[in-house]
């Protein structure tokens, strides 16, 4: 990294909730909202704000706990704004305050840690992975 993240570092990400956000109630006769998978997937991307500026040439961030209360509904059309502000590093982890407004309140609160990973590692892990999976359903036939 190009230099440690500090406390108190923030990122920052708004949206206008569409149709792609939200969850369809209207089976119960209630109103689609802002899906709790949508506003975490903001949260997380606020946080990788945050730390976006301060990789250097292969490294990324990949999300390894969240805890977010999702306090309030929030209906199509309206604007959110998700931050996430660095609370503690620890080597190459980092934890987030997260929150989400919309206009009229509070709608989000919690934790979010983010690792700092080798992304040429962090790929051939993953492939290793696809291919013993590959491996281990080819076992049967």
């Amino acid at each position: 990294m190009i230099r440690t993240p500090k406390v108190g570092d923030v990122g920052e990400l708004s949206f206008t909730v569409d149709s792609s956000h939200s969850i369809d109630f209207r089976d119960l006769g209630m109103p689609a909202v802002l899906s709790t998978p949508t506003l975490i997937w903001f949260l997380e991307h606020a946080a990788r704000e945050a730390l976006l500026p301060l990789f250097e040439s292969g490294e990324a961030c990949v999300g390894v706990h969240v805890d977010v209360q999702h306090l309030a509904a929030t209906p199509l059309g309206h604007k959110v704004r998700c931050q996430a502000r660095v609370i503690h590093v620890d080597g190459r982890f980092v934890t987030f305050q997260v929150e989400a407004h919309d206009e009229r309140e509070l709608i989000a609160r919690g934790t979010h840690k983010r690792a700092v990973v080798d992304t040429v590692r962090f790929t051939k892990s993953v492939l290793r992975k696809q291919q013993s999976k590959t491996h281990l359903d080819g076992e049967g036939e």
